[in-house]
C-alpha cells in the first residue's frame, strides 16, 4: 500500500516577477509526495488563477482520489480520474518518479528520451520601464543568456522592444505578451518585431479570440500557450499559429504533454517547452520534453531566492542535467 502526502508551499522570489497579468513575489506549490515498498517519490504543480485554480482547489482536487492513490492507480487511470491541469501534473508527475525511481532510470530515460548535458533555456526579462527591461537584458547577456523572453503588456511596445534589441544586438529574442494585446495594430506590431529580429511571439491576443488570427498575415511564428491545453486544443488552433507551447501544469503532466508535443509535431506544430513559477522539481519532471522542443522555457526555479534541495544545475541560459 502506498501512502500519499499532498501539502502546500511558498517560495520566495529574489526579485518581483512582472507580467501582463500582475505582480509575484513569491512561487506557491503544491507538492504530492508517494512512497511504496520504501522508495519515495514527488510531484509538484504550480496553481494558476487565470485557469481558475488556487493551492486550495487543487489540494481539494488531489484529496478526491487519494484512497485510488493508495490503492495503487496508474498513469492511465489518473488520466480519467482528473481533468489537465495543475492537480493532475502534481500526481502524474509523482507517478513517473516513482515508476523511475524503482527501475533505477531516469524519468527520461524511462520515457526513451536521451538529454544533452546541455539544454539552452530562455531567460525571462519582466515588464518595467524601457531602460530597466535593457539593462535586465544586457546583464542577462553578460552572464551568458543567448535567448531572451521578454515580457509585455500593451502599453510601451515599441520603447521596450527597441531599447532591449538596442542593449543586446545579438540575442535571440522571443517575445511574449501573455493575452495582453488587441487584434488593431497587430499587424504593425508584428512587422516591428520581425524589423526588430524577434524569433517568435508568443499568445498576443486573449484565448476564445483565436479567430483573429485565421488567415492572418504575419512575417514571424506567432505561438499559443494560454489557447494550448492538450491534444484537444489542436484542432482550434490550426491556420492560426504556428507553434505551441506545452506546459505540464496545463496538459495535467507529462503523460499527456508526450502525447501532446508528439500529436502537434504530426500536426505541423513547432513545439516549445514552458514551465511557470516553480522549483527545480517540476523542471526536472518536464525534462524528457527539452532535448527536441524548438525553444526551452525552463527559468521558472531560477527565480526563486532559494531552491528546493537537491537542485537542477542552472547557470544563466543554461541548465545542465
Amino acid at each position: 500500500m502506498r501512502t500519499v502526502k499532498v501539502y502546500q508551499e511558498a517560495w520566495p522570489l529574489h526579485t518581483p516577477f512582472v507580467i501582463s497579468r500582475g505582480t509575484r513575489s513569491e512561487a506557491v506549490v503544491v507538492v504530492v509526495e508517494l512512497e511504496e515498498d520504501g522508495i519515495k517519490a514527488v510531484g509538484e504543480c504550480t496553481p494558476y488563477p487565470r485557469y481558475g485554480e488556487s493551492d486550495a482547489s487543487v489540494l481539494a482536487q488531489i484529496a478526491t482520489i487519494i484512497p485510488q492513490l493508495e490503492q495503487g492507480m496508474t498513469r492511465s487511470e489518473l488520466q480519467e480520474a482528473l481533468p489537465a491541469g495543475a492537480a493532475r501534473n502534481a500526481v502524474d508527475s509523482a507517478l513517473w518518479d516513482l515508476e523511475a525511481r524503482r527501475k533505477g532510470y531516469s524519468v527520461s530515460y524511462l520515457s526513451g528520451v536521451e538529454l544533452p548535458e546541455r539544454i539552452t533555456t530562455a531567460q525571462t526579462v519582466g515588464i518595467a520601464a524601457p531602460e530597466q527591461m535593457a539593462a535586465a537584458a544586457a546583464l542577462l547577456w553578460s552572464k551568458g543568456a543567448r535567448l531572451l523572453k521578454i515580457k509585455l503588456d500593451d502599453r510601451l511596445f515599441a520603447e521596450r522592444m527597441v531599447a532591449v534589441r538596442a542593449a543586446v544586438p545579438e540575442a535571440v529574442l522571443i517575445v511574449d505578451a501573455n493575452e495582453s494585446w488587441h487584434s488593431e495594430g497587430l499587424a504593425s506590431r508584428c512587422q516591428l518585431l520581425a524589423d526588430l529580429n524577434v524569433a517568435m511571439l508568443e499568445q498576443p491576443l486573449p484565448a476564445g479570440v483565436d479567430s483573429t488570427l485565421e488567415n492572418f498575415i504575419h512575417p514571424l511564428p506567432i505561438c499559443a500557450d494560454e489557447s494550448c491545453h492538450t491534444r484537444d486544443s489542436l484542432p482550434s488552433l490550426k491556420g492560426r499559429y504556428e507553434m505551441i507551447n506545452v506546459k505540464l501544469d496545463k496538459t495535467g503532466g507529462l503523460t499527456e504533454a508526450l502525447a501532446l508535443a508528439k500529436a502537434a509535431r504530426d500536426g505541423g506544430f513547432d513545439v516549445m517547452l514552458g514551465c511557470m513559477l516553480c522549483t527545480s522539481r517540476a523542471i526536472a519532471a518536464a525534462l524528457p520534453l527539452a532535448a527536441t522542443v524548438r525553444f526551452a522555457d525552463l527559468d521558472g526555479p531560477t527565480w526563486l531566492a532559494v531552491d528546493v534541495e537537491p537542485a537542477l544545475h542552472f547557470e544563466t541560459g543554461s541548465l545542465f542535467t
